[in-house]
């Protein structure tokens, strides 16, 4: 009898998605766009500015919101919009684009000025939809079990009922891409994509996956499903389209660029602008799976300080709290006597405090947020919530933790639950389907079907609102495993997950987090090392090193792990089974110790470059680490590849991602160091590592040893680079280089602030531009614009000029001169060096 249920059920729904659509005869004008309708279906597309367009379905009553804040609430402005209706099709035009809407389907096209065009929906059925009931459920968590697993002590899902609390619509948006058409994005999901033309991606929150609704693509537009719930994005045989499972409405948001920084800036103006880190958070950040006590922290940070190895953050990971109360926001008294003590040494120590802090409640904690119905189930608080969210702050986190002094917050196990974290779940490791299947419904179970992927939004908001109402003037810092749309306006960075150490998977981490960075959300990195290094039952925890740091095999591995992070906006160490400090992979003199500290060396030489390009993120909506298809998106070779991307707007960085001297047990390899490089069309490029330039438009072979990986810069690029420091914010009173790369015209702004408050949003900040024009061999440093408490006045740049010689493009000269800049602008001349 089920199976026969099971078999109509499918049968209707099939019916549903397939019933034809009639004209949408009734059209009325509004203040920026038209609303359509056709018997019950209303279809509204209206212009937020003249490079947006809201487009709202419903297919029966009115219009409401799906309640997600992913958007920040905005204020309706008159857009200046002609609207031109015919019996066929009404037109809308704004000052950069113009919007057909077809009246027989309620289809949408979308061209730009030129009349090019950009996207259009599935002509014959762009929507379909059906009813679908949410459902409530009841937790007896008196009567459940504490199961360990991989993510800790978790409480099971003991559910006592479901009850039906309303009713929602799945809905399927049809879209008809271009045959030479790429897209983006829709976040990190670790499945070797670069281009997601042609796959199938599930988007849901979980330990490996961050699931970002945005899709960026190469024709110059960007696309934001403003929903909640678990999607499926379907390009293959089974169609084009974007599958939401419960929504209130249908509701999306087309952004043109046609650049990509410029979509980019569409999706920030809709869902919030990124906050400014700390200047430390772009640092190195040393964690691992776990320092157990309050020595074994002070210990470290005095060792990599009498070492002198630069070190911002040093990171305490979970258990810090009494066994048993899993998530408890108090230091263990055994463990850590003194925790205020203790983090006053780190600062005295000039480094910072980042502590891991789940949503599980405990104890007290999980008493007294019940009492207040502020409890999911599972021991979840419910961040959904805003009085949740206060209370979370105020009478735990606040009171037991920042209030002694903690810096940063690392929000662990953010997804909140998960179903195959655990030995069990073997059966379905490589089942997609099975896996999006059974992960939402937990989901759904715990925050219900239209709220499967908010629960980090909602957490992560929380965290920053409070910290910011608590009167302290330090930025919000906030490394989370879990993320969404709107989610970068709270201070975050994302992680991707508790990843196993194999170069297989090491391949998928890199398109995996450039596909994350091109939603918009900028601020992404890894488990540099890999959270697993040896093999155990379960599927995610295989990794290939059993001997971990004594392997030589692992330690390469390690190595360019860390010199693929150091190129991210966030650089960090982190993992179990085996500990990740510099020491533990050899001692001064040897190949991997010695790569290790060049990569840490650079990334605080690099300071400058990397401080200004962040506040270029925040001001100018730029992103830090992205796919070659944002900088040169006319060349198509750069569509597909997924090993490279740039770094900034000057350096073009190549990953090694296949072992070359060692492999598992110390084998030896004699594979070439070498890594094949495609270096984008219509620019020249330099070899960072020895100054040669190479014409665009090619591949080549670079070299590739353990003490770097192939790194280029283009053409044009001013980069300034430090000494080598040992903190972020450590004075500087060297001369700081400014290397002029030659080849074409090129621009920098370089920016300073107090790198610790939020002054700079009272404009508090420093900055001057620096450019140079090829032809004239002259570079300019204009005026600096503005001040704040710190500034360094008078500073001395060591200009470095690179060019071809004139004989060819293999060689190089290099002219050096030293300048003293107080403010005022400066003119240099310089001659082509002979």
């Amino acid at each position: 009898m089920r199976k026969l249920q099971k078999r109509l059920i499918n049968y209707y729904i099939i019916i549903a998605f397939c019933l034809p659509i009639s004209a949408f005869a009734q059209a009325t004008k509004l203040a920026n766009g038209i609303l359509l309708k056709n018997g019950k279906q209303k279809l509204l597309v209206e212009f937020v500015n003249p490079t947006i367009v809201r487009v709202r379905y419903v297919p029966d009553g009115d219009f409401k919101e799906n309640n997600t804040y992913v958007c920040l609430p905005r204020k309706q402005n008159k857009v200046k919009c002609l609207v031109t209706l015919t019996d066929r099709k009404i037109i809308l035009r704004s000052a950069k684009i113009y919007v057909e809407v077809q009246r027989n389907s309620g289809s949408i096209r979308y061209f730009d000025l030129s009349g090019h065009l950009l996207l259009a929906e599935n002509a014959a059925q762009p929507r379909q939809s059906e009813n679908v009931y949410l459902n409530k459920a009841t937790y007896n968590d008196s009567g459940a079990k504490i199961e360990k697993t991989a993510n800790g002590e978790q409480l099971s899902a003991n559910i006592a009922g479901q009850v039906k609390v309303g009713e929602a619509w799945k809905v399927r948006q049809q879209f008809a891409w271009q045959a030479d058409e790429a897209l983006y994005g829709l976040g990190s999901h670790q499945e070797d994509y670069m281009n997601l033309r042609g796959t199938k991606q599930f988007l849901y929150e979980h330990n490996l996956k961050k699931s970002i609704p945005v899709l960026m693509s190469s024709k110059g537009y960007g696309l934001l499903f403003d929903a909640g719930c678990a999607m499926v994005f379907h390009d293959d045989t089974e169609g084009s389209y974007m599958e939401m499972e419960a929504v209130n409405q249908l509701d999306y948001y087309f952004m043109y660029g046609p650049e990509m920084d410029q979509t980019v800036r569409q999706f920030r103006t809709l869902t919030g602008k990124v906050e400014l880190p700390p200047k430390y958070a772009f640092g190195y950040v040393q964690s691992k799976e776990r320092y157990v006590n309050q020595h074994d922290i002070d210990s470290v940070l005095s060792r990599f300080r009498s070492s002198h190895i630069p070190i911002d953050v040093i990171v305490q990971d979970w258990q810090y709290w009494k066994d048993g109360l899993w998530g408890f926001k108090k230091f263990d008294s055994v463990k850590f006597p003194n925790p205020k003590q203790m983090i006053e040494e780190v600062h005295k120590k000039n480094a910072h405090f980042m502590l891991s802090i789940w949503p599980n409640v405990a104890a007290n904690e999980q008493t007294e947020m019940s009492k207040s119905g502020f409890v999911l189930g599972r021991n979840i608080y419910n961040a959904l919530n805003p009085a949740a969210r206060a209370m979370y702050w105020s009478s735990y986190v606040g009171k037991e933790l920042y209030s002694k002094g903690v810096d940063a917050w690392w929000c662990d196990s953010s997804e909140p639950v998960e179903f195959d974290w655990n030995q069990e779940a073997n059966s379905i490791a490589h089942d997609p389907v099975a896996r999006f299947e059974k992960n939402v419904a937990v989901m759904s179970d715990l925050l219900g079907q239209m709220n499967v992927n908010l629960y980090s939004l909602h957490h992560t908001m929380g965290i920053y609102e409070n910290q910011r109402k608590s009167g302290n003037n330090n930025r919000v810092f906030i490394l989370t495993r879990a993320s969404y749309a709107g989610q970068q306006r709270y201070g975050t960075m994302v992680w991707n997950g508790d990843i196993k150490a194999t170069w297989s998977d090491f391949k998928n981490w890199i398109p995996a987090g450039l596909n994350y960075m091109a939603t918009g959300s900028p601020y992404w990195t890894i488990d540099a090392g890999a959270f697993f290094v040896k093999a155990r039952e379960q599927w995610f925890w295989k990794g290939e090193f059993e001997n971990g740091t004594a392997d030589s095999g692992y330690r390469e591995f390690y190595v360019r792990n860390l010199q693929f992070a150091g190129w991210l906006p966030l650089f960090r160490s982190h993992g179990t089974d085996f500990a990740r400090e510099p020491w533990q992979f050899g001692k001064p003199g040897e190949m991997f110790y010695d790569a290790i500290l060049k990569q840490i060396d650079l990334r605080y030489q690099l300071m400058p470059y990397i401080y200004s390009t962040a506040a270029s993120v925040t001001f100018d909506d730029y992103t830090m680490t992205r796919p070659l298809v944002f900088d040169f998106r006319q060349d198509t070779t750069v569509y597909n590849i997924k090993d490279e991307f740039m770094f900034g707007p000057s350096f073009l960085v190549c990953p090694v991602t296949n072992p070359m001297y060692f492999g598992p047990q110390n084998t030896v390899l004699n594979k070439p160091h070498t890594r094949s490089v495609y270096l984008p069309a219509k620019t020249k490029w330099v070899d960072f590592w020895t100054n040669e330039f190479i014409e665009g438009g090619r591949t080549i072979i670079s070299d590739a040893p353990i003490s770097h990986i192939p790194v280029f810069v283009k053409a044009g690029s001013i980069i300034p680079v430090g000494p080598v420091i040992t903190y972020a914010t450590e004075p500087v009173n060297s001369a700081v280089e400014l290397r002029i790369y030659a080849g074409q015209n090129g621009k920098f702004d370089y920016y300073e602030d107090d790198g610790t408050s939020y002054e700079y949003k009272r404009n508090r900040y420093a900055k001057f531009t620096i450019n140079w024009n090829d032809k004239k061999q002259l570079l300019t440093i204009g005026n600096r614009h503005g001040t704040f408490n710190g500034l360094v006045k008078k500073r001395k740049f060591k200009l470095i000029y690179i060019s071809p010689d004139s004989n060819g493009h293999a060689k190089y000269n290099i002219a050096i001169k030293t300048i003293s800049y107080n403010g005022r602008q400066l003119k240099i001349r310089f001659s082509s060096p002979k």
